[in-house]
């Protein structure tokens, strides 16, 4: 099948390129990559800095824990990558909460550049300047975007037509739906230490399994994460 979809970019800027090498190399990610469905660039951050040291952090003024990532590495980098399709994304945790309506949004770009934080964070005018978007993903801290990045990739990536063998796939599961989780699902065998699979699951009945389905992702969705039917 030939899929008419552009190749997306994404370009990801880091202190830590070696970090993706395993994520990268593996499972979804890698068949988007082999079917030319996305391409990803790695980049040291280090390679745009200019004094002899490579120096991308510094000292805050006004005094305070930790060093901050400088502004002219970054400016740099985006001044090498960027083109007219670029949009560029800042993880952090300040920034807008990620959840599958973004990625899906994301996955209609057509070049992605993620910039990966490190130490205490960022000089004010990379967020103010020379970003598109700051994502965070969850209302914690971690060491730096490596991480953050690789999972926006990963649902950006499988939301690409042709990365998934069923498109379907994408369809029908927790948050496609932005207000529900996904239903409870069975497989063999139909019984179990004596847990059994639900009868309507085994009707055939196309309309009562279909009903049967929207009533439990409710019902999950009321149990486990209320807050999305609030």
């Amino acid at each position: 099948m030939i899929y008419l979809h552009t190749m997306i970019t994404i370009d990801i800027i880091t202190l830590f390129p070696e970090i993706f090498q395993g994520p990268f190399d593996h499972s979804i990610i890698k068949i988007a990559q082999q079917k030319k469905l996305v391409k990803i660039n790695l980049h040291n951050l280090r390679d745009w800095a200019e004094d002899k040291h490579k120096s991308v952090d510094d000292r805050p003024y006004g005094g305070g824990p930790g060093m901050l990532l400088m502004i002219k590495p970054v400016y740099n980098a985006l001044k090498a990558l960027k083109n007219k399709n670029s949009h560029v994304i800042l993880l952090s945790p300040q920034g807008t909460p990620f959840n599958q309506s973004l990625a899906a949004n994301l996955s209609q770009k057509k070049h992605l550049i993620l910039v990966c934080g490190r130490y205490e964070g960022f000089d004010e005018r990379i967020r103010k300047h020379l970003i598109d978007q700051e994502i965070s993903i969850g209302d914690f801290v971690l060491s730096g975007g490596e991480l953050p990045s690789m999972i926006i990739t990963e649902a950006v990536v499988r939301l690409i037509p042709g990365t998934l063998k069923k498109e379907e796939a994408t369809q029908d599961e927790s948050f496609t739906n932005p207000n529900l989780i996904e239903h409870p699902q069975y497989t063999r065998p139909e019984v179990f230490h004596g847990w059994k699979v639900p009868k309507v699951l085994l009707s055939g009945d196309h309309a009562k399994i279909k009903s049967w389905q929207e009533k439990n992702a409710i019902k999950n969705t009321t149990l486990k994460r209320p807050d999305l039917l609030s």
